[in-house]
């Protein structure tokens, strides 16, 4: 999926962060670490939705090619 189509997920992913983290009331520094680890997670999940799309040159014969890719993320 393209990082444009995941962006909305991601919104949603950090608001519930948010909401979730903002009721609690007894141990502040709990739900700071939380928010850290959920806001990692957030960004993980969002990064690895995103489609890498490459351009390969080869050379070499049929058998064996070798080559690098250049490309950006979508």
């Amino acid at each position: 999926m393209s990082l444009t189509s995941a962006k909305t997920q991601f919104v949603i992913d950090l608001v519930e962060i948010f909401d979730t983290e903002s009721e609690k009331k007894d141990n502040p520094a709990a739900s700071r670490q939380a928010i850290a680890e959920k806001l990692a997670n957030a960004v993980d999940k969002f990064v690895r939705s995103g489609d890498v799309n490459v351009t390969v040159a080869t050379t070499g014969t049929a058998a064996a090619q070798t080559g690098t890719g250049t490309g950006k993320m979508t």
